[in-house]
């Protein structure tokens, strides 16, 4: 059984690839993750003409999916952080660990768990969901 690990993230109009990159790159260090084991990248439907979000998928060569507000409240239980601006803004109570529960389960088939929660800097947010399959 291979592992999935998707990235989520949220950022504001106009966040480069580089900003988004940076903080990924930081917060996968910091747990011991590498970025090559990522699977594909998710955001929210609202972002999909985002230039800093495509250029990012381009650099990292991953696939990144855009997800609807409905699709990213079925997993709303398993989130670390509610945040009712962003719900007023995107439908959602947080774009970066909805988005990445939403498609590592997608992709995994089966339940998935935040492997890390939801991190910012001053223009993106950053979660990682994943399967990680028990090792014998």
């Amino acid at each position: 059984m291979s592992t999935t690990l998707v990235v989520g993230l949220g950022c504001q109009r106009g966040c480069t690839a580089n900003l988004l990159r940076e903080l990924i790159e930081q917060n996968l260090q910091a747990h011991g993750v590498a970025i090559d084991a990522i699977t594909a990248l998710a955001s929210i439907d609202h972002k999909s003409t985002e230039p800093g979000l495509l250029e990012l998928a381009v650099q990292l060569n991953l696939p990144l999916v855009f997800l609807s507000a409905a699709e990213l409240a079925d997993v709303e239980a398993l989130l670390s952080h509610r945040s009712a601006l962003a719900f007023a803004h995107t439908g959602c109570h947080g774009v970066a660990e909805s988005a990445a529960l939403a498609l590592a389960q997608r992709l995994a088939g089966r339940p998935v768990k935040l492997l890390i929660n939801r991190q910012k800097n001053q223009y993106a947010t950053f979660a990682l969901a994943g399967d990680v399959p028990n090792r014998r």
